[in-house]
């Protein structure tokens, strides 16, 4: 996941309004948004090669999706643990809150750099591994972003999604609006973008919203919404391939257990 920008708003109707993109090499084989077959009570979508997630919530009520950072200098060892991993271990482990104290005290040194935001009702948490810090912070409410740095950055594309969450919201139109910002295949200007040590090639490609390539691109495009009136988490994906190539969507409508 490498693209996520969300409306939190603990104490509303809809605590948490997101939308995402996932960026992945298309030869990385993957499953669509649905229950996880030997964990029913998670609905996501699934990395088959490692056998964790990249977003996903649980039925009793959390969430938890997860973005890499962006960082060629930040080395890890060969038996690095997926990222993909904690997603699930969010949603499955008994105290959330101290399961992220502990990954902040020094346990999440052992992954490759990431994002990983987490939450259940009433809370939302971000963790950020970088090359030099591993820092945890509660999400203060309002509009958010994050790509391939820290939450807010102000990336280009983290601009225009955030930008479409917001009128999305203005106008009444979520998810229509929300998407169509993360649709944009659009790079950013030269001199906006970012300098994260790849070359300026490279930068251009992966500046746009919805990235278009013949090996590596946007492979999911991924809407939430948290109802907590209806106790009920509505989920929506839409699937691409090489080329940005559509393959389909779907929705699942996730009731929580009271």
């Amino acid at each position: 996941m490498c693209l996520i920008t969300f409306d939190y708003r603990p104490d509303s109707r809809f605590p948490l309004r997101l939308v995402a993109n996932r960026d992945e090499f298309y030869r990385r084989p993957s499953a669509p948004l649905a229950a996880w077959q030997e964990a029913a009570d998670i609905i996501g979508g699934r990395d088959l090669e490692a056998g964790g997630g990249w977003l996903a919530v649980h039925r009793r009520g959390r969430f938890a999706a997860v973005t890499n950072v962006r960082d060629p200098a930040l080395k890890v060892s060969a038996d690095t643990p997926s990222r993909g991993h904690l997603v699930r271990e969010a949603l499955e482990c008994a105290d959330l809150a101290g399961w992220l104290r502990t990954l902040a005290d020094g346990d999440g040194w052992r992954y490759a750099g990431f994002n990983l935001l987490a939450g259940e009702m009433g809370r939302l948490w971000h963790l950020h591994r970088g090359r030099d810090r591993l820092v945890l912070g509660i999400v203060s409410p309002g509009v958010h972003g994050l790509s391939n740095a820290g939450l807010d950055t102000p990336w280009p594309k983290l601009i225009k999604a955030r930008q479409g969450v917001v009128e999305a919201l203005r106008r009444n139109r979520w998810p229509d609006d929300a998407l169509a910002a993360l649709a944009d295949a659009d790079p950013a200007e030269d001199d906006q973008l970012p300098d994260t040590g790849i070359s300026l090639e490279l930068e251009r490609l992966l500046s746009a919203p919805f990235i278009i390539g013949e090996h590596y691109g946007t492979r999911a495009m991924s809407w939430l919404e948290w109802d907590a009136e209806r106790a009920v988490i509505r989920l929506g994906e839409r699937r691409f391939g090489p080329g940005g190539t559509y393959h389909g969507e779907v929705e699942e409508h996730v009731a929580l257990a009271r």
